[in-house]
């Protein structure tokens, strides 16, 4: 390698500490030639005795072919995907794995994450023999399942000893790894590899080819043989004039080399066994295949057959006419015909006009798509399916369906554009509102809730006749969207929409009432939304999590009216449901809700792990949007903990992200956040106008609102300002009875007792607290409590509150309202030291925590690591780590920490 002994020393350094058990990955990126290919080859030189190296590579012609570079990176391995321990995985990963790669035909639906998991799971188990590296190149023409697959492996890689490289001309990140760009060769570089390849070469044409080559290794080594002494035929890019080197190399090789290379650029997994099959169909035989090795163009040995680099298979590919390529993908097609979904794609590549069993073909092979969770592959393979349908209707109706996937995809982009094909066909009233209603999604997704709004309901016309229960469902997103941004005249039209629809009698009252709860609060009629929304959250408890958006809504309706015990059962089931399903796209979302059902329930330990495990898997899998969600939350937990540094950049950080009509709940998160911090501080005017502003917004009825109340009648009782309470007190005194409950008759009784100093209702929410096991709550109120009984002279009383307030605050990790407490009860004539940690598991971080507790109540690694995403070598890694921290030496002695200390 001349001149890339930086990039070998990254390589280096992540080998070697695999060797030691630790993981790692790396993307390098640069146009075509830039030696990426050369490194990921030196870097398999590089491993020792021991080590297994798997390679694949996208394909420019399998992009869109489900699983392919998967398929193409597992069947490395000796023996081939046969021969992987996949039996070894646990049973959701490894159907999930089995179907993804073909080995079995789908069950059901299979989660495209949980494929990420299954591969991180895989590798960790062939590392059990020795360090394994994974070579990808052309990362940039993955199909979009192995692509997610393998970002979702690289980005939770730990201890594991497995390296991932990735090759790619651009256009493939994974976001939290490392890139590096290989920089142009010097000039002292470049001319010694030119003089090494080519020393015959004379002097003018050296410089020629150094000027033309601008430190691009490949062009160093092919220029050479692609007549430098020929004039200029213009400014071309480097990659182009590359190919059309290769193009004139392949043209002087014999006919039946060339059928030989154009049928290895056509298929698609580099399978040995099909390109000899395709060979004979087209009455070729080895010998050719051979030919084609021999030009130094193609590599042929156990791993199954490649080119050398993917300009070469382009060039080849390319060169050939069309009626040579008709031919080799007849060839392969033929060869195929055991595998009718891959045959169906070399079938559509040589059809030149409508065919409809070839679409047929083609919307078989989307529908597969589909079912193993490849809704980017279901998308291209029902596009190309429409293109060959001679039925205007029905190719309307397959363009439909693939807009509609693209959109599920997330390719917003394809989406737009197969709408737009769609709508200059006939459209039948039904697929247009499904078209309407698949931008609506991508409206959504974007921000844009007052679209999305309009086109849902525009949808729901269309397809009200036709299919009204789908109908409703599209009017309830429609609400959705008006809701999130606060437009209650969206969801009243909404709901009138409802009303007209003719629905079955069992569905109607749910379809009904996930309007009518919300819409009844914000009309003030209290008593009358509780008890809807009450009413749907009891049916809650018979469903499943065949439909998590509906245990979703419920949830955040019981959030809405402060019935949070029942919030947090219904997301702890949901979490634990997709959990064990591996419905991992749908965990960030459920595990934001759980940890904003933990916070406002002051179970602040359990609210950090789930709040910051939606992070991690909201990153992992690209769901930008809920990790925002989940940190807006921390930046509260921050202000609680007192943590004003993490509690100022998360707050600042998701109001910058806020953009749009979308966001008004993280802003709302993170202005109470900011403010609920002031308090801590005791910056009481600074907070108090924080709360004041937001309990004067339109839609405050919507989010934790009593708990902001709680917070706005503090500050004002702080600053002796009981007047600028007084509304927010009515409202609490009017939600209070309405919902009848103890968490809100204690909020009641301490706004009254702090406004008006009332020593009977301090302690009679003290009583509801603690029955209600509400710490944090508790101890916010015997603070208030002490500070109150101090400035009336009852000392003694006033310790024993300020007391039990630093012991619990203490406990929670509440350091400034420790602080606090312990500030005012030394103004009593009581001194008393910051707390020793007593609770050893506050020492962890979240993931240890969570790891230790599964460990302590009887969880193997596999059963851990299946439960957390992680792979079982990273779940040993956390116990290591964990243990000295603890004091323990094995897991025997876990069974102490199964739950953290509770407060008593």
């Amino acid at each position: 390698m001349y001149g890339r002994e930086l990039e070998l020393g990254r390589i280096d350094t992540l080998l070697r500490k695999a060797e030691t058990g630790l993981s790692g990955a790396l993307v390098l990126t640069g146009d075509a030639g830039e030696g990426k290919t050369a490194l990921l080859d030196r870097a398999a030189r590089l491993t020792g005795t021991g080590w297994q190296v798997l390679r694949c590579a996208g394909v420019e012609t399998e992009s869109e072919l489900l699983f392919a570079g998967l398929q193409c990176l597992l069947g490395s391995v000796p023996g081939g995907t046969a021969g992987l321990p996949i039996d070894t995985l646990p049973d959701p990963q490894a159907d999930a794995l089995r179907t993804a790669i073909g080995l079995s035909p789908p069950s059901g639906p299979v989660d495209r994450f949980q494929v990420g998991l299954a591969t991180l799971s895989l590798l960790s188990e062939l590392s059990a023999a020795g360090p394994v590296l994974c070579l990808i190149d052309d990362a940039h023409w993955l199909d979009q399942a192995t692509a997610d697959a393998l970002r979702f492996a690289a980005r939770r890689l730990g201890a594991e000893g497995v390296v991932l490289l990735f090759g790619t001309r651009g256009g493939f990140t994974v976001p939290g790894v490392p890139t590096l760009h290989p920089e142009p060769l010097t000039d002292a570089a470049a001319r010694l590899l030119l003089r090494d390849s080519w020393p015959e070469l004379e002097t003018e044409a050296l410089e020629r080819v150094l000027a033309e080559a601008m430190g691009n290794p490949l062009a160093l080594r092919e220029l050479p043989r692609m007549a430098p002494d020929a004039p200029h035929v213009g400014p071309l890019p480097l990659p182009d004039r590359l190919r059309a080197g290769f193009e004139q190399r392949i043209a002087g090789l014999p006919e039946a080399v060339r059928r030989a290379l154009l049928v290895v650029a056509a298929e698609e997994t580099g399978d040995l066994g099909l390109v000899l099959r395709a060979l004979a169909e087209l009455e070729l035989t080895e010998e050719a295949l051979a030919d084609a090795e021999c030009s130094g163009m193609v590599v042929v040995d156990h791993a199954g057959v490649r080119f050398r680099h993917p300009l070469q298979r382009a060039a080849a590919y390319h060169s050939a006419g069309f009626t040579a390529r008709r031919a080799v993908h007849a060839a392969l097609g033929a060869a195929l015909r055991n595998e009718p979904d891959r045959r169906a794609w070399h079938l559509a590549a040589i059809a030149t006009g409508a065919d409809e069993n070839t679409a047929a073909a083609m919307e078989t092979a989307a529908e597969h798509a589909r079912e193993r969770a490849g809704y980017s592959a279901a998308a291209a393979a029902m596009e190309r399916a429409a293109q060959l349908t001679p039925d205007p209707e029905r190719r309307a109706g397959r363009l439909v369906l693939a807009a509609e996937w693209a959109a599920e995809a997330g390719r917003s982009e394809r989406a737009v554009r197969l709408a737009q094909a769609a709508e200059r066909l006939p459209l039948a009233p039904i697929s247009r509102a499904r078209l309407d209603a698949a931008r609506a999604l991508m409206a959504f997704d974007d921000g844009a809730l007052g679209r999305a709004h309009d086109l849902w309901m525009a949808a729901a016309a269309g397809a009200g006749a036709a299919d009204p229960e789908r109908a409703a469902i599209m009017l309830i997103q429609a609400g959705r969207a008006s809701f999130t941004q606060g437009d209650l005249r969206g969801i009243r039209q909404a709901r009138i929409r409802l009303g007209e629809l003719t629905l079955p009698e069992e569905a109607r009252p749910w379809l009904e009432g996930a309007m009518d709860g919300p819409l009844s609060l914000s009309s003030g009629d209290h008593e009358t939304g509780i008890a809807l929304i009450r009413s749907n959250v009891a049916v809650s408890r018979t469903m499943g999590v065949d439909e998590p958006s509906l245990l979703m809504t419920l949830a955040g309706q019981a959030l809405l009216i402060g019935d949070t015990a029942d919030a947090r059962e219904i997301t702890f089931r949901l979490v634990e449901e997709v959990r064990s399903r591996g419905m991992i796209g749908w965990f960030p979302v459920a595990t934001v809700f759980l940890g904003n059902a933990e916070l406002m329930l002051g179970r602040l330990r359990e609210a950090e792990t789930a709040l910051n495990e939606g992070v991690r898997i909201a990153r992992d899998i690209d769901q930008q949007s809920r990790a925002t969600h989940a940190e807006c939350l921390l930046a509260v937990l921050a202000a609680i903990r007192g943590d004003e540094q993490t509690c100022r950049e998360l707050a600042e950080r998701g109001l910058r992200s806020a953009s749009g009509d979308f966001n008004f709940i993280d802003i709302t998160h993170c202005q109470w956040a900011l403010g609920l911090l002031d308090l801590g501080l005791g910056r009481y005017e600074t907070a108090l106008e924080r709360l004041e502003a937001l309990y004067r917004t339109p839609d405050r009825v919507r989010g934790h609102w009593i708990h902001l109340l709680r917070d706005l009648v503090e500050a004002a009782a702080r600053l002796r300002r009981p007047e600028r309470a007084a509304a927010a007190m009515d409202e609490i005194e009017r939600w209070a009875r309405a919902l009848g409950t103890p968490f809100a008759e204690a909020i009641a009784l301490r706004g009254r007792a702090a406004l008006h100093g009332d020593g009977g209702d301090y302690e009679r929410a003290l009583k509801l607290q603690a029955a209600e096991a509400l710490w944090y709550d508790y101890a916010r109120t015997a603070l208030l409590y002490g500070e109150w009984l101090r400035r009336e002279r009852r000392r003694a009383d006033a310790r024993t509150q300020l007391r039990r307030a630093v012991e619990i605050f203490d406990r929670l990790g509440a350091t400034l309202w420790a602080d606090r407490a312990r500030a005012e009860l030394r103004a009593t004539g009581e001194s008393i030291d910051a707390a020793p940690i007593t609770d050893l598991t506050a020492t962890l971080t979240p993931q240890e925590l969570q790891v230790v507790r599964l460990a302590a109540a009887g969880a193997t690694n596999k059963e851990i690591a299946a439960r957390l995403f992680l792979s079982p070598k990273t779940v040993g890694h956390h116990l290591y780590r964990a243990f000295p921290k603890l004091g323990v030496t094995s897991r025997m002695e876990l069974s102490r920490f199964a739950r953290d200390a509770t407060v008593d």
